[in-house]
């Protein structure tokens, strides 16, 4: 409960100072990053897309600012990206058998945390507002093979083959 008060505040601190955060590291690659994550060797830790119930009340507000969403829809086990008003498929039909489902209050509220503004019209657990920045991905080497036991959803950088890889629950998908 420290920990998870901890990074809260942190996070909150580092918002309002429109600052850049990294995740696991001291310091974020290059001064175009709103959030970096861990890029050693030895890493085998990716972020996790968030994985709703209902994929209608996945967006509220105006799903118009919400392009670019991200997350693993669990009705047809596919991992998704909102654009331009609709969602498109990212992955082939994977399995959701491995998902937890999240049973704490914090899931009920309107709004994620916002990074890099102190507001944003766009909804989401986690929401980047960057006129300059971007995130880097967790940078994996070969995830297929490194990441023992990978969760549904998972995305990251293959620093080997460099493509962007995400589980879809059963196999690893790979974007060029």
């Amino acid at each position: 409960m420290k920990k998870i008060l901890f990074t809260a505040i942190s996070l909150g601190i580092a918002v309002q100072a429109h600052a850049q955060i990294g995740v696991n590291k001291s310091s974020v690659n290059g001064t175009s990053t709103i959030l970096d994550f861990e890029d050693s060797p030895s890493n085998t830790k990716g972020l996790i897309l968030p994985a709703p119930d209902n994929l209608s009340a996945a967006l509220s507000g105006t799903p118009s600012n919400n392009n670019g969403t991200f997350l693993f829809d669990k009705s047809d086990k596919k991992v998704k990206v909102y654009e331009n008003n609709a969602w498109k498929a990212l992955s082939d039909e994977g399995n959701s058998s491995g998902i937890m489902n999240n049973t704490t209050a914090e899931h009920t509220s309107t709004q994620g945390i916002i990074m890099g503004a102190p507001s944003s019209s766009a909804y989401g657990v986690l929401v980047l507002e960057s006129a300059n920045k971007a995130m880097i991905l967790p940078k994996i080497q070969t995830p297929h093979q490194t990441v023992k036991s990978p969760y549904p959803g998972m995305i990251c950088y293959d620093t080997v083959s460099k493509t962007i890889a995400i589980f879809d629950g059963a196999v690893w998908n790979y974007w060029k």
